[in-house]
């Protein structure tokens, strides 16, 4: 049963979490442009071109704006699947991948029962919920990386913590500080000289990354997000900014393992992300919604298999504790909407969204708000109302709970053209450049 645990755990993981994404997404629930990005970005790839994003702007390289090339490998699949549903089903499956193996981790050290129950509080863990209802992210590659990482560290087969950390540096730029915590939590370890490669490998990489790479794919030659780091009030400032926010972010990380994970020296790597998020102007960063949390997640997990493996008189004690502080994040969290009719149904607006998109032939250029932003992007050349640059659209497309403007004096004002309503419908509005005709 042990062996079969894993597996278990981790098809279950990866169906709920497909079926949560995929509901979502048929019902139009809006998160944000994310999905969109990233599915233009993967379609490049997927027709061996440069990663050109024009929901980010005209002629936007994804690349100058962060090194993630690793999610590339999701272009054949595109290829073959090319759908916005193609990217969370993916995340899905990453996320399914990293629950089996911190299930089989937990199983060969604390048995059967308990490491099956960490298994299940990982992939029912705060971050990864959060992180699924906010649609598909580069991140999700991490986490199988961490994952096979940290196992390899509680086996004490350092060679192969290295092997694992590399792929890291591929999924974004920051991750190079996280190899580099891994990198201290090798020192920590007593591997001295690995630890400390790997650490300054980790600096390095980063670096060259934001100092040089990716400004030679931006248009203003620079890293638009060092300015985050602290932004008009300071680094101090901002770290000092709703202290009780983060202290909970901080809390809940650890307290889901049942504390025990503090006492890893695996906990380390938990560092960069901390303090990235902490120190950045955006609020967002701070709690524990959206995606930040998810590498964390892995993180925490493994670090707590650690500590119970060495110290097994704390297994039931922080399992316990770390069942009932799961129990409470329930409450209301995205997996109970699973639960709900409605969640199964189609959405109200669905018939109208459906009609506006019907009116868009495929092929044409749009413009769109986050209403139907990442249901266009599939078979459309779409830009974000917000990044529209100086392209002129074919078609303006708006959603009435984002956009109160009418839409045709904004396509005049904005476009300096004529543009026609062509469908009006629950709050859905479509208008073509040029005439009735």
């Amino acid at each position: 049963m042990e062996r079969r645990m894993p597996w278990v755990v981790g098809i279950l993981t990866a169906v709920v979490y497909a079926a949560l994404s995929i509901l979502r997404f048929r019902r139009f629930t809006v998160t944000s442009w994310d999905n969109a990005i990233f599915e233009q970005a993967v379609a490049a790839y997927s027709r061996f071109e440069a990663p050109i994003v024009p929901v980010k702007g005209p002629g936007y390289h994804i690349l100058g704006d962060h090194f993630s090339p690793i999610y590339a490998v999701l272009g054949p699949v595109y290829r073959v699947f090319p759908y916005a549903q193609t990217l969370l089903v993916a995340q899905a499956v990453l996320i399914a991948i990293s629950a089996g193996l911190i299930t089989a981790l937990g199983t060969r050290y604390l048995g059967g029962v308990v490491g099956s129950i960490v298994g299940l509080l990982y992939a029912g863990s705060f971050g990864v919920q959060s992180a699924v209802v906010a649609d598909f992210h580069e991140v999700a590659f991490a986490l199988p990386f961490l994952a096979l990482a940290g196992a390899a560290f509680v086996e004490a087969r350092y060679s192969r913590v290295l092997l694992w950390s590399l792929p890291l540096l591929l999924v974004k730029e920051d991750m190079g500080f996280t190899v580099a915590a891994i990198g201290v939590a090798l020192w920590l370890a007593g591997e001295r000289r690995r630890g400390l490669a790997l650490a300054i490998a980790g600096v390095v990489a980063v670096g060259v990354v934001v100092g040089l790479v990716i400004p030679h794919f931006n248009s203003g030659d620079t890293y638009d997000y060092t300015g985050a780091l602290g932004g008009e009030s300071g680094v101090l400032a901002t770290l000092a900014a709703e202290p009780q926010r983060k202290l909970l972010t901080l809390a809940l990380t650890f307290a889901i393992t049942g504390v025990a994970a503090l006492l890893s020296p695996w906990a380390v790597v938990t560092v960069p992300t901390f303090a990235w998020r902490f120190v950045g102007d955006n609020p967002y960063y701070w709690g524990t919604e959206w995606h930040y949390s998810l590498v964390l997640m892995p993180i925490a997990f493994v670090a707590m298999i650690d500590v119970l493996a060495r110290r097994r008189r704390l297994i039931w004690p922080a399992t316990v504790a770390a069942v009932v502080v799961t129990a409470v994040t329930f409450v209301d969290s995205p997996l109970t909407t699973l639960a709900k009719a409605e969640t199964w149904q189609e959405s109200p607006r669905a018939g109208a969204a459906e009609g506006a998109m019907e009116h868009v032939p495929d092929g044409a250029y749009v413009e769109s708000d986050l209403g139907l932003l990442t249901h266009l992007v599939t078979d459309h050349h779409v830009y974000w109302r917000g990044t529209v640059g100086d392209a002129v659209p074919d078609y303006i497309v708006f959603d009435a709970m984002y956009s109160e403007d009418d839409v045709v004096e904004y396509g005049r004002r904005t476009h300096g053209t004529t543009y026609t309503v062509i469908f009006d419908e629950g709050g859905y509005v479509v208008a073509r450049r040029g005439g009735a005709g």
